[in-house]
Formats: structure tokens, C-alpha cells, sequence
């Protein structure tokens, strides 16, 4: 197998384990839960802190662990690869995580595929997706930076942090962003307020890349 077929096959399998373990966690956590919200969000905090630290040290060297276009993105305009294959990256980091909501659902045996009613729309969410997004760009930047030995567990508590201290419960990814609109559980987004979550990812990540090459000018 090809460097690049090894680094779709990883961007995939992580793709899907990620949001699997974010949708079946919320799912879980809210029936476990009682009606208490914030019970049920400390759950699937810490299954996706805990994946997530998993996932980057196991796939990080065989396809970066980006699992997200916003990141994609970023990495593309830092130099990584080319237009060509950050699409084709993209487009495998959507579908693959589309199947992992997928099969949240049937390992809860709920219907396969859902459309999520749940809102989450506002100035105030949007600025949170831009905050969360830009955090979690600039934290792997910095510390690829620093210490890339550190980026599982930098990456891991960053959104455990950003679950709780924005307001939209720190989506920062568009990928996920669509996935979860698909699913109509704890952890959804109605697909008409996908699209602001999106752009304001998009315009967070873009604002740590730049923000990056100043305070790392050494980097490009």
C-alpha cells in the first residue's frame, strides 16, 4: 500500500472511531444520565478527550491524525501535500465519519439514519466554534512547535477543556459538524444551523494559522 492509500486508510478508520465514540458516548451519557444535562455532557467529554489521545498517538504517524478539514486545511496551506490530495483527505474524513455516526446508532439499535432536530445556532455559538476552532489549531501548531511528542494529550485536553467553557460545546470541526447533523441524539445540530458552525470553524482555523506564523515564524 501506497504512503498516501496508508494515510486515507488512517484519516478513515480514525475518522469513523472519532465520531462513533462522540455520538454512542452522548448517546449513552444521556440515557444514563436522568435528565441531567450536565451528567450527560462530563460523559461524553471524557470518552472524547480519552479517543482522541488515543487515536492521534496510534494514527498520527501513518496519516497526521487530522480527522478534520479545518486542519486539513491549515496543514495544506502550511506546506502539507498538495490541493489534490487534501481534498481527497476531506472527503474521506466526511464520509468515513458519517459511517462511524452510523454505526453509533446501530450499536444502540436506533434508526440507521437520522436527521438531527437539535439547534444550535446564535452569534454567541458561532463565536464559540470560532474560539474552539481557533484554540484547537493554534494548540496543534504550538505544539508541534514545541514538543510533538505532546500533541495526544494537548489536542485530548484542549477539547475536554473546550467541551465546557464555550458555548457550542466545542465542535471545531467541520466534518463532525455534518456527521452530527445526521444524527438526531445528545450530541446533533439541525443541518439548517450546520452551515454557521462551519463557517465559523473555517474562520477560526484560518485566524490560527495566521496567529501561528507570528508566534512561530520559524515555521513558515
Amino acid at each position: 500500500m501506497s504512503p498516501f492509500a496508508q494515510k486515507l486508510l488512517g484519516e478513515g478508520v480514525g475518522s469513523a472511531i472519532l465520531f462513533a465514540t462522540v455520538v454512542g458516548s452522548g448517546i449513552m451519557a444521556e440515557s444514563l444520565a436522568s435528565g441531567n444535562v450536565a451528567v450527560a455532557l462530563l460523559g461524553n467529554t471524557l470518552a472524547t478527550g480519552a479517543i482522541l489521545y488515543v487515536l492521534i498517538t496510534m494514527l498520527g504517524p501513518v496519516s497526521g491524525a487530522q480527522f478534520n478539514p479545518a486542519v486539513t486545511l491549515v496543514m495544506r496551506l502550511r506546506g502539507d501535500g498538495s490541493w489534490t490530495d487534501a481534498a481527497a483527505v476531506v472527503a474521506v474524513q466526511i464520509g468515513a465519519g458519517i459511517l462511524g455516526v452510523w454505526l453509533a446508532h446501530a450499536m444502540f439499535d436506533l434508526p440507521i439514519l437520522q436527521i438531527s432536530a437539535k439547534a444550535r445556532t446564535g452569534p454567541g455559538q458561532w463565536l464559540g466554534e470560532f474560539v474552539a476552532t481557533f484554540g484547537l489549531v493554534l494548540t496543534i501548531l504550538g505544539s508541534l512547535r514545541h514538543k510533538p511528542e505532546a500533541v495526544p494529550t494537548a489536542v485530548a485536553l484542549f477539547i475536554v477543556a473546550g467541551y465546557w467553557f464555550t458555548s457550542s460545546t466545542s465542535f471545531a470541526n467541520p466534518a463532525i459538524t455534518i456527521a452530527r447533523s445526521l444524527s438526531d441524539s445528545f450530541a446533533g445540530i439541525a443541518p439548517a444551523d450546520a452551515p454557521g458552525f462551519i463557517a465559523a470553524q473555517l474562520a477560526g482555523a484560518l485566524t490560527a494559522h495566521f496567529t501561528a506564523r507570528a508566534l512561530f515564524p520559524d515555521r513558515g
